[in-house]
């Protein structure tokens, strides 16, 4: 069933695209990689799949029960986000912002989830640690728990591995690859397709605005 499709979609800035004529279907499950070097538009596609910026023509649909509010968001950090001057536990929990409703306060669910989260991905013992004091792959673990508090069904990573070392980026990809076995589908934004290919179900090139079924082939081997 799909969970997400890209029709006829046109994205970009003051009504000028810099990507047209999308069209994607992502079936629940799917490990969906979007492709492209740097500058190619991936950010922008990313941020009108999130609902921060408004399509020029063309549409998004959502289905199998998703919203865009209940997609986990992995961003690319910046130099200023990596010094962030909070608790890991305060950051994980921060993920459960959107099913607080009109209440401005976290209930006790919401800090079960946090703690389960933080040990999913095998950080518990960093959870009173303040993140900036953290190693690059291990803030992006804090990043990953977070964006797992804001869903059970989604998770849109935007260049989760950048800037991490071989041994972390191959820790970091089978955490992703765990996630979606257990039944999460997965939307990578990534320029490293020699890695995704390995993991990928379907790989959109934005370049070609091609889909690359790769399911098939990995059912096969």
């Amino acid at each position: 069933m799909a969970a997400l499709q890209a029709k006829n979609l046109a994205v970009g800035y003051d009504n000028k695209p810099v990507l047209k004529g999308i069209n994607f279907k992502i079936d629940a499950g799917d490990y969906f990689c979007i492709v492209g070097e740097n500058g190619s538009g991936k950010t922008t596609l990313m941020k009108t799949i999130l609902g921060l910026k408004t399509p020029i023509s063309g549409e998004i649909i959502f289905d199998d029960g998703l919203e865009k509010n209940q997609i986990g968001y992995l961003p690319q950090q910046s130099i200023v986000q990596r010094d962030f001057p909070a608790s890991v536990f305060e950051i994980v929990l921060s993920g459960c912002q959107n099913s607080l409703a009109s209440g401005f306060f976290y209930k006790k669910e919401h800090k079960e989830m946090a703690l389960a989260n933080l040990k999913k991905m095998g950080i518990a013992k960093l959870k009173d640690k303040c993140y900036r004091e953290l190693s690059g792959g291990q803030q992006q673990r804090v990043l990953l728990a977070r964006a797992l508090c804001a869903t059970k069904k989604a998770l849109l990573l935007d260049e989760p591995v950048a800037g991490l070392d071989p041994n972390v980026t191959s820790e970091m990809y089978d955490l992703i690859k765990q996630l979606n076995d257990d039944g999460l589908t997965v939307i990578m934004i990534s320029h490293d397709i020699e890695n995704v290919k390995n993991f990928a179900t379907k790989i959109f090139d934005v370049n070609s605005m091609e889909v690359t079924e790769l399911r098939e082939v990995k059912e096969g081997r």
